[in-house]
């Protein structure tokens, strides 16, 4: 619908409406003057990006890719929202997450972060890590049960902590309708964590309680977190999520419950990353496709599904750890606009132990700025009609629910889990994605782009781990491990020797010549903790060569690195590294594509292996 201005004067009636294809033509004159030729439609693709699950996003998207289905906030498939109301009405679920043991410590950290914006807590309760089920009554002390929700972590002792939370409301004079929160059971993803078989008795026996007792609490959380974390794409973890909740369907009604209250004991726990427009079309695919499943059980009305988005522990990095404040203002926005019932940030040091009062303060807060001084809550649905967010969101739930049908085919989650088919999907997964990390094809700002060698660490408390020594169950990545084993060899050296390992940058000719090149290996040999010297070399070949046999000396550097432009490579290169070899450089780069140069060993350029090439820098050095 065209809206006309009331002065009747519209700014594009002198333009007439461009076609597809002479956009297309455009492109294909851009791409030519750029030395490609590329006709037509292939132009358009030639600009295109392949992202994971077979996705791929266009540069241009428009009324062709509107989705037919989308609905209405609040109504079925539920892809614009759970509510009609969106989150409008008060934003979303600010619930953060504590993890510490001693009673009195959780109290006074809980204390703060209700005093401070946030509208729920997640408790890990029992087991080795947890506070102990009998300290949740002081960990709990001056909080307001029937005020603040409570979603419990306790797979070792779930019934310990959800009979304990259930006495400590009905002690404060909770009533039963009053109550909100989860207990939190996940057998299923219990067993993804450890590999001990679950046992669904407890779930059932629980969920059947809060559907009879308890209207405002659901007793299983079906967490898609340990997928994400061990590797998988965000199709891979809607598909297990619906494969996960399916099966607890399966239970549920099994044991006498209606699939609508079966579904409404159910509560979807995904991870938000720093690709706002994937965790958007993420959460709207994950409502859509649990509408089908409801749908398909006999109960449309039920497929309503309550949504628990956690920033992304995979993407929180223990280098400049700084940048994940960044990244978790990314993850919550996505989360908030996708729409998500509850959104929990993890503190910035979260990849470092326990965090402290700042890193919590900073988590709770940008939830608060996001809510309160960028209004993103105030509008319902703010992704709807966004072209590429609609086909976005069709493409993933299309891949989802082909990788959910192939896990139901192996027999369900359950047996997928055991036979190992889900570890060595996501195992795959998670392999293709490292080689684009090691190639900094997709970079991770502060570890393999712009590190910081000399960087003070941040130290914290460290935190415990609940599924530290599990000997079975998916493994957990992070997107910073190869790097971070490389920086963790530099910190030994420098350690043991007082410096770090260090590599002589060769800088040929003018700044004009050799700035950009001297930029990308200072960087790339940075990610690997190894110190850049850089020394500007006389243009003349003899004192060109002569030179930077001497300042390799002075450096103490046994690898150099020859940076400049092609030109004066051509006319230099076999030179210096001639007379760096020796000096006593026992491994000479050049900074560029592969060439014939003699004495040059490797060469490093934007898309090389980086840490296959860091880690034979280190080997050749001796950096144990």
């Amino acid at each position: 619908m065209t809206v006309q201005p009331a002065d009747g004067l519209s700014p594009a009636a002198a333009f007439p409406d461009p076609s597809h294809d002479q956009w297309q033509t455009l492109v294909e004159g851009v791409l030519r003057k750029s030395g490609k030729e590329v006709p037509g439609p292939a132009a358009e693709e030639a600009l295109s990006t392949t992202l994971e699950d077979g996705i791929t996003t266009r540069p241009l998207y428009t009324a062709r890719d509107e989705s037919p289905d989308t609905g209405f906030p609040g109504f079925a498939p539920f892809t614009r929202g759970s509510r009609a109301e969106g989150n409008a009405a008060g934003g979303w679920d600010v619930r953060q997450r504590h993890t510490l043991s001693d009673p009195a410590r959780l109290n006074e950290a809980v204390l703060g972060d209700l005093e401070n914006g946030v509208t729920s807590l997640w408790l890990t309760v029992g087991g080795p890590v947890g506070v102990p089920v009998d300290g949740l009554a002081r960990a709990l002390e001056g909080v307001y049960l029937d005020l603040a929700p409570i979603a419990l972590d306790a797979p070792a002792d779930l019934d310990a902590a959800a009979t304990e939370l259930l006495r400590l409301y009905g002690e404060r004079g909770v009533a039963k309708s009053a109550a909100r929160g989860t207990l939190g059971a996940d057998p299923l993803g219990h067993e993804a964590r450890t590999g001990v078989e679950a046992d669904f008795t407890a779930a059932v026996r629980w969920a059947r309680m809060c559907d009879a007792e308890y209207p405002g609490i659901r007793a299983i959380t079906v967490d898609a977190l340990p997928y994400h974390e061990a590797g998988g794409s965000a199709g891979e973890e809607l598909g297990l999520s619906l494969a996960s909740g399916v099966a607890y369907l399966r239970a549920l009604t099994g044991a006498g419950m209606s699939v609508a209250a079966a579904c409404g004991q159910l509560e979807f726990r995904y991870a938000a990353t720093a690709d706002q427009f994937l965790t958007i079309a993420k959460l709207r695919a994950a409502r859509r496709l649990w509408a089908r499943v409801a749908e398909a059980s006999g109960a449309p009305g039920a497929g309503s599904q309550r949504q628990h988005a956690v920033s992304s522990p995979v993407m929180m990095t223990r280098r400049d750890p700084w940048v994940n404040m960044l990244r978790t203002t990314l993850a919550t926005l996505g989360a908030g606009v996708g729409g998500a019932d509850s959104v929990t940030v993890l503190p910035f040091d979260h990849a470092l132990g326990l965090p402290d009062a700042f890193a919590r303060r900073i988590a709770r807060n940008t939830s608060t700025i996001l809510m309160e001084e960028s209004h993103l809550a105030r509008v319902i649905d703010p992704a709807g009609g966004s072209w590429y967010v609609e086909r976005l969101t069709d493409e993933l739930a299309s891949a989802a629910w082909a990788f959910f049908q192939e896990t139901e085919r192996a027999g369900g989650l359950p047996a997928a889990l055991r036979s190992g088919t889900v570890a060595e999907r996501l195992a795959a997964t998670w392999a293709a994605r490292s080689a684009k990390l090691a190639r900094r094809k997709e970079p991770i700002t502060g570890v393999s782009e712009f590190p910081q060698p000399g960087e003070r660490p941040v130290e914290r408390e460290p935190a415990p781990d609940a599924y530290a020594g599990t000997p079975g169950g998916l493994p957990r990545v992070r997107r910073d491990e190869a790097f971070e084993a490389l920086r963790a060899r530099s910190d030994a050296h420098l350690a043991a020797t007082g410096s770090r390992p260090k590599v002589f940058v060769a800088a040929l000719g003018p700044a004009a010549a050799h700035t950009a090149r001297v930029s990308f290996a200072v960087n790339l040999f940075g990610a690997g903790g190894i110190e850049a010297v850089h020394e500007p070399v006389s243009e003349a070949i003899e004192e060109g060569a002569a030179a930077a046999a001497g300042a390799l000396t002075a450096s103490g550097a046994r690898v150099a690195v020859l940076c400049s432009s092609d030109t004066l490579y051509a006319e230099q290169a076999e030179q210096v590294a001639g007379a760096l070899k020796s000096a006593g450089a026992v491994r000479v780069f050049l900074a560029g594509r592969p060439g014939e140069y003699a004495d040059v060993d490797a060469y490093v350029f934007a898309g090389c292996d980086a840490v296959a090439v860091l880690t034979s820098v280190l080997d050749r050095m001796g950096v144990a």
